[in-house]
Parts: C-alpha cells; structure tokens; sequence
C-alpha cells in the first residue's frame, strides 16, 4: 500500500489526512483525526506512520473527500528549517562559489512555512525574489550526534517538495552576506502537497523540476547532490539535535533567477515546482503591502512627519 500524509482545511485549522493507494493506483483519502489531531513530532516519533498502516488494514480508519479543501503543508509548523546551501555543483557555480567540501548550513524561521497552493507575497521593496525547488527531509526521530549514516537514514520518516524562496538583495551584498535577511520571510517556504514516506522513495534518484509561467527553469536530480540524504542528517546532528518534525531542505538545483538568464518573480507570476513522486506546487505572487501602522511608528521613532 502506497502512503501519502497530508492535512487539510483553512489555515490554521487543517486536519490530518492519509491518501492510500493500492496495486491498481486508486487513490482514497482517510482521515487520521482518530489517531492523532496533527501531523507533527508526536505523530512521527509514535510510529505515526506504521500505526496509519495498521489502522487503514483493519479498516477503521473513515473516508473523506478532498473536495473543495485547502492542502496545508503536510508537517505542522516544525521546531526547525535546516537548510543545506549549493549542494549541486552547477548551482554552486552559477552562484559564483566553488562546491563546497563540507555542507553548508542555515536555518530559515519555522514560520515561514505555508501550504503549497497559498498565494506568496513578494516583500514590499524585494527587486530580486527568486524560487528554489528543493527535496525536503522530514525528520522522524530524534538525532543527535549520530555514528553512522545508516543511523541517519533511520532518522529519516519521509520526503516532501519544498520551495526555498529567497530574496537576492536582502541575502547576498556585502563581503558577509546576510543569509538569514534573504531566507526569512513570510510564507517563503511553502511545503507539500503531501510527505511521502521514506521507504517508499529512492532519494538518490529523483527528478526535480520547476517552471514560471509555464517556461521551465530547473530540471535535475537529486543523483546530482554533492551531500546526499542521509550524509546531510548525520552531518547536521553533529552540530544540533534533530526532532521528530523538523525539516531539512537539501539544496537546489541550477535554473535559478540569480543564475542572470532569468528575470526575478514579479506580481502575477506563477510558479510550480514538481518533485518525481511527491507531487507538484503552484503559488502565484503578489506585493505585500507595507502596515500603515508599522509605517506610521518607524516614521514617528525616526522624527519623520506624514
């Protein structure tokens, strides 16, 4: 049986859901509110998904329709976003860097997250947004200071399309970048639509592609990582401890709007981003507006008069 995990409904109030297939490929979607309310540490460190499993063979588990329902991202705001930076080689180079010998690590605020149909905001004064189609690692277990990459792999519940959208200007000038500025803001790591678990995925071997507009832009695959799945759990615990929820954004592929063949997003655009068997995203951009209110404050903190 084929699993696919993913919650559902308004934003803030998504409720958790299984789609299960069989050998004819039939998809049916249960809900999962009799075992747990979310899809988060708890479910996953609770063998959330061998207990779905169970659950779905005794058949106790209710139908649902996904009609008309809103896909959030399929993990409950995580503890930490751990991201790898240019873990492809010609990514690494059309950044203008060499790859790296050693994985580089950042982390983006878990509340950036957002489901992956939402609308995204381009921020006020952003001149450089660009998008980044990236496998996501859903951590399953506790990890921390882990001997081997066979223990990294046990750490390992599933895989997920993300977007690493990054704000070019806010994250790069200067001779010490400002990474943390350009990887920040709101609702810039829409997840989803689904985690797919992970002994149903071959990790080393899938296609990545994104397209705006329709034109594409990245086609790779992870065989192309320099730091596959499980080198980046069992690196990145050496250095923080891991939790059951946390996700782990593995890198981008080259195809990217910094490469300079590609114009930055701009309001109106639409992009869609599409992992070999975790399923595809769709955001379409818009300008956030400055709050008049923040606006008002920052001018009468600064002795500025409107």
């Amino acid at each position: 049986m084929h699993l696919k995990f993913a919650r559902v409904g308004p934003l803030g109030e998504e409720r958790p859901v299984v789609i299960a297939s069989g050998k004819d490929g039939v998809e049916q979607w249960f809900s999962l509110e009799a075992l747990t309310s979310e899809i988060d540490g708890d479910f996953l460190a609770d063998d959330g998904v061998g207990r779905t499993r169970a659950a779905l063979e005794s058949g106790s588990l209710p139908a649902v329709s996904p009609e008309g329902l809103r896909i959030g991202s399929p993990v409950a705001r995580p503890g930490s976003v751990v991201c790898i930076g240019m873990n492809y080689v010609a990514h690494a180079a059309e950044s203008g860097a060499a790859p790296p010998t050693i994985p580089v690590v950042f982390l983006k605020p878990s509340n950036t997250v957002a489901g992956p149909f939402d609308a995204a905001p381009i921020p006020p004064s952003s001149e450089k947004y660009d998008w980044e189609v990236e496998l996501g690692i859903v951590v399953g277990r506790k990890a921390s200071y882990l001997s081997t990459t066979a223990e990294a792999e046990e750490c390992i519940a599933g895989y997920v399309v993300a977007n690493d959208l990054s704000e070019r200007e806010y994250q790069l000038p200067g001779t010490a970048g400002q990474w943390t500025k350009g990887k920040s803001l709101p609702a810039s790591t829409p997840l989803g639509p689904w985690f797919v678990p992970a002994d149903q995925v071959d990790a080393r071997n899938l296609g990545l592609h994104s397209w705006v507009n329709g034109e594409p832009r990245q086609s790779s695959s992870t065989a192309d990582m320099i730091f596959d799945a499980a080198t980046l759990v069992h690196h990145v615990s050496q250095y923080m401890v891991l939790e059951p929820g946390d996700v782990i954004l593995t890198g981008t592929p080259e195809g990217v709007a910094l490469s300079g063949r590609f114009p930055y997003l701009q309001p109106g655009d639409v992009v869609e981003l599409e992992i070999d068997g975790l399923g595809r995203q769709r955001q379409e951009f818009y300008r956030a507006q400055t709050d008049a209110r923040s606006s008002a404050r920052s001018a009468l903190s600064s002795g500025i008069s409107k």
